[in-house]
């Protein structure tokens, strides 16, 4: 593995190198920051990469004597973050101006392999006048890049914030002020949940790719917008009695947000309500609903989740914000009959709360975050839509601090 980080600089300097002496209007230039993560928490996490990208408090878990496993702390240090984009531009093509992103970070695709380099963004852009093609893997269109929230935490908001990059083809027209994106997603990395675990194949083998159609409105650095999801899963290609199936689940998704610039001062928000969103790191998913007990063929229904959030900011070399999101389970349509695939699934409320400041002096910023998360577990009522009952909450405050350097 090594060997191929070497290779992968030593391409980096190599290229740079050209592209500085380039004539021909290709070039890339690299970028990207150094990033070192100091993280405490009062309890034990439901989270990502021995606990960096945390999403919500373990539930309680008692041994012999009714004590509680995941009520005792943890502490670690993680440069992982630390990550390279190499910006790339070309000679125009088809009439448009070219460019290209690749980006990675030394985050890994699982616990396995923390420390191993994965790709984050890699993809072809074509502009136009007034149109744009994107071609490859970047952000999920329901993560609005235009207002990302400000949080010192490498979850930036999830599960709150719909989190998600995908191989996809996106569409954008603008028109005055209004932005229309129009786009079709496969998934990698962020996956749906099913009979096999995490993995991609439910929404490979629907053969239909998720579907996403979105509007903006931009103006004076103000934005607003709204945006549409529609998802189809197939769990299962036979059943457990060894019969062939293409049952699926359909789900729709929806979302409002804006960003107000009201210098000083700076808010972003954003709603998000739809079933089976466990790929966007979110609450909910899908369940099977009924059974043929002769073939084994399962019908399902999408488990349906509002989530919102808000994330406030102020200042520049001293910079002062905070975070809050709810999100709360609702159910599905139906009654449930047999298992759920998910995330979060007997999670009937989440709450967070987070402030930060950050001290910025040129490249280099020190960070620190006091993120508390409660979340409430409990019982899915297969009788009543799997709505969750008997609630108990745990919570989990984590004390982050964070030194980046940027280059």
């Amino acid at each position: 593995m090594k060997k191929y980080f070497l290779l992968f600089f030593v391409l980096c300097i190599l290229t740079n190198i050209y592209a500085q002496e380039s004539k021909s209007g290709f070039g890339i230039s690299f970028s990207g920051f150094v990033k070192t993560d100091i993280i405490y928490d009062s309890r034990q996490t439901v989270s990502a990469r021995e606990g960096h990208f945390l999403l919500y408090p373990s539930p309680e878990s008692f041994d012999a004597n009714k004590v509680d496993i995941n009520d005792n702390p943890g502490f670690n240090i993680l440069s992982i973050q630390s990550r390279l984009t190499g910006k790339i531009t070309g000679p125009d093509a088809f009439g448009a101006k070219t460019s290209g992103q690749l980006e990675g970070e030394f985050f890994g695709t699982a616990d396995s392999d923390v420390n191993g380099f994965r790709l984050r963004h890699a993809f072809v852009k074509l502009d136009w006048e007034q149109t744009s093609l994107l071609v490859g893997q970047t952000w999920n269109p329901m993560f609005i890049t235009e207002l990302v929230p400000g949080t010192v935490s490498f979850n930036t908001g999830a599960p709150f914030n719909p989190f998600a990059r995908n191989p996809q083809i996106r569409f954008s027209i603008a028109i005055d002020k209004f932005k229309f994106i129009a786009a079709a997603l496969a998934q990698r990395d962020f996956q749906s949940n099913g009979p096999n675990g995490f993995s991609s194949s439910y929404l490979r083998n629907a053969v239909i790719p998720n579907l996403h159609g979105q509007i903006q409105f931009a103006s004076d650095g103000n934005i607003a917008g709204i945006a549409v999801e529609y998802k189809k899963l197939t769990p299962r290609l036979v059943t457990t009695k060894n019969v062939s199936t293409d049952e699926s689940i359909s789900s729709f998704a929806a979302s409002v947000f804006f960003k107000l610039d009201l210098q000083p001062v700076t808010i972003k928000a954003q709603g998000v309500y739809g079933g089976n969103l466990a790929d966007l790191m979110m609450l909910g998913g899908y369940a099977v609903k009924s059974i043929d007990t002769t073939s084994g063929i399962e019908q399902y229904t999408d488990l349906k989740c509002l989530s919102t959030w808000i994330d406030l900011s102020t200042g520049k070399e001293i910079e002062f914000g905070l975070f809050a999101g709810y999100s709360k389970s609702l159910g599905s349509s139906d009654n449930i009959a047999g298992s759920y695939f998910g995330r979060g699934t007997n999670i009937e409320n989440l709450f967070r709360l987070s402030p930060r400041i950050q001290f910025n002096s040129e490249k280099t910023r020190i960070s620190t975050e006091l993120e508390y998360t409660s979340a409430a577990y409990g019982i899915n009522d297969n009788l009543d839509k799997g709505k969750i009952k008997n609630l108990t909450s745990v919570a989990n405050i984590r004390l982050l601090v964070a030194v980046f350097y940027f280059f």
